[in-house]
């Protein structure tokens, strides 16, 4: 239950007093709740309307006025005090009803926003390590059923107050009687934990169910154009009946479970009722009038304990959503990139490079806990500032792992980056963000308009900007062509755009910032021949303005880069000038220079 009182805790820190408030208010009306009752006998029994022995019944001096009025006059009265308890324990109700709900859906997204403001803050070895539709599974179901079980944890200690005012008025009518039924009510919760481990269980249960159902949608929905063109529909399909019909199956297992231990005890508090009142007719010598209070209090009781026995199996089947956001939150928290927050100090400025980037004596794992092969070994190369560095080598050489140290994205095993001479600390991380700008294999753009794509990285530039961008990427001529130019919406992730299209965009947002470091990482793998030339022109108009960091697999884009560097399971095997090892045959890059010859040839 650790993880019930984190997320109580939340609450406090978010509600504050109100939530203290509530449950004071909770308590009045259990008072009220009970009070109506118990005082209705007693004052149609001094009234004189009902004839019975009212004797031993507490506070019962208060209504001996009563007595001098007609009865005529006295019922309206009585009913009248009864229904002024009942309305103001109902208006008080509906008040903590709203307010309730306030906390609840306040707490939602106070949830959701903290959830969202550790992950986005987390470096990016995280993202690395967790499963994207894992992550989407716990902002999306996970938190909203968190909540959900908050609510039913605020509805537990709701209950808690009322049986126990409902109990102590019990014991102070006949004490006897009260400490028989809690020792019977005791022994029923004690024999019913058996429905708590199961409703564990199946939360459990539920819980990977749905991570896996987010998973699988998630990878098909992604990959639905090889599901489409390879004929793979069947399968898919087979494979969602499968998992919806264990879903369903939990769903009624969830219900049955449920039906079957309210069931249980009723019939249990039907027995145990029937028992208390022989026992206490027989036993106890019971007045009426008392053993009818008892009978009144208790029977307004037992739904109330039946609901605490729900609460908490409700409660139980919830515990794994909430250990899932307690231990995302922990490890993005721990695994925190700065130590100020990204936007709340929009004057930071970027980092200029003057001389150059070097790497010196860099080693680099994904995993150090064990003894995984390097990604990168003994990495000892520059970078110099406004000139175009190229990085080639065969698909899984290092060239991305070794860009990503650049950007500050992961951190060297052992070894140091240096920036102009100095050891790059986490302290310039967001100073080199705002200086580069980052082009990926695979661009990815927002379901919104060409403008708003672009605006993200500069909100305040102008179109005359914007187009010189589209420009400069190839990517204005097919821009005009639109039928709402810069506000044409291009769908998911740019679905209506060819895959050229789409990176020249991205391109083209990545001139707009203005960067002093451009990072390439296969930008032109989707471009034609024109448009590939076309990009090498105005890589050429950037010399000279920034420092250019290239990764191709095609190398007729590199041909003027000032600098080659040759990677081979993660080590540097070749670095000079594209001229110079082109003219070494029978190494890595003439071997592969002369692969794409011979391609190109055919």
């Amino acid at each position: 239950m650790k993880e019930m009182f984190y997320f109580l805790k939340m609450i406090h820190s978010y509600s504050g007093s109100i939530l203290y408030f509530n449950l004071v208010t909770m308590v009045l009306i259990s008072l009220l709740e009970g009070v109506g009752i118990l005082l209705l006998i007693p004052m149609l029994s001094m009234s004189g309307i009902l004839v019975m022995d009212a004797e031993g019944i507490p506070f019962i001096h208060l209504f001996t006025f009563l007595q001098d009025i007609p009865s005529s006059f006295s019922l309206p009265l009585i009913l009248g005090i009864y229904v002024i308890i009942v309305v103001g324990q109902n208006l008080l109700q509906s008040h903590i009803t709203i307010q309730n709900s306030i906390i609840q859906n306040g707490f939602l997204r106070y949830l959701r926003l903290e959830t969202y403001h550790s992950l986005i803050h987390a470096n990016w070895n995280f993202f690395i390590n967790n499963r994207k539709s894992d992550l989407i599974n716990i902002l999306t179901t996970e938190i909203t059923r968190t909540s959900a079980g908050t609510q039913s944890f605020l509805q537990f200690i709701s209950s808690l107050i009322f049986t126990f005012i409902q109990i102590a008025l019990a014991f102070w009518l006949s004490p006897n009687i009260t400490i028989f039924v809690l020792i019977s009510g005791l022994a029923l919760i004690y024999f019913n934990r058996k429905f708590l481990k199961k409703s564990l269980a199946l939360g459990n249960r539920n819980f990977h169910l749905g991570k896996n159902y987010l998973a699988g949608i998630t990878d098909q929905i992604n990959g639905i154009k090889d599901i489409k063109s390879n004929t793979l529909e069947k399968s898919r399909l087979d494979w969602y009946r499968s998992i919806t019909k264990s879903m369903q199956e939990e769903q009624v297992e969830y219900t049955k479970l449920k039906t079957k231990s309210q069931f249980y005890y009723k019939v249990a508090s039907g027995l145990l009722v029937a028992i208390f009142i022989f026992i206490a007719i027989n036993m106890f010598e019971a007045q009426a009038s008392q053993l009818m209070l008892i009978i009144v209090i208790f029977s307004r009781l037992w739904p109330r304990v039946a609901g605490i026995q729900g609460s908490m199996e409700q409660i139980a089947t919830i515990l794994p959503a909430f250990k899932a956001v307690k231990e995302l939150q922990n490890e993005s928290i721990m695994a925190r990139e700065f130590l100020s927050e990204v936007g709340d100090d929009e004057n930071t400025i970027p980092l200029q490079v003057n001389d150059e980037i070097e790497c010196r004596n860099v080693y680099f794992r994904y995993n150090p806990s064990d003894s995984s092969t390097y990604a990168l070994k003994d990495i000892n190369v520059s970078f110099p500032a406004y000139q175009m560095t190229a990085v080639v080598g065969r698909s899984g050489a290092g060239k991305s792992t070794l860009i990503d140290l650049l950007m500050g994205l992961n951190q060297p095993e052992k070894g140091i980056v240096l920036i102009d001479g100095e050891s790059f600390t986490s302290n310039k991380l967001l100073s080199l963000r705002r200086a580069i700008s980052y082009v990926p294999q695979e661009p990815f753009l927002f379901n919104s308009s060409i403008r708003e794509n672009l605006m993200l990285v500069e909100p305040n530039a102008t179109d005359q900007q914007i187009w010189e961008a589209l420009q400069f990427s190839s990517a204005s001529e097919f821009v005009e062509k639109l039928p709402q130019g810069l506000d044409t919406l291009i769908g998911d992730r740019g679905i209506r755009l060819s895959g050229g299209e789409r990176q020249r965009l991205v391109l083209a947002r990545a001139i707009l910032r203005n960067p002093s470091i451009l990072v390439l990482d296969e930008a032109t793998s989707a471009l034609d021949s024109e448009n590939e030339k076309k990009f090498q022109q105005a890589l050429e108009q950037l010399k000279g303005k920034m420092t250019i960091i290239v990764i191709a697999h095609r190398l007729s884009t590199i041909r003027n880069a000032d600098q080659v560097i040759v990677l081979n399971q993660g080590e540097v095997i070749q670095k000079g000038g594209f001229n110079q090892l082109a003219k070494e045959k029978k190494s890595m890059f003439g071997h592969l220079l002369n692969n794409q010859l011979e391609v190109i040839e055919k």
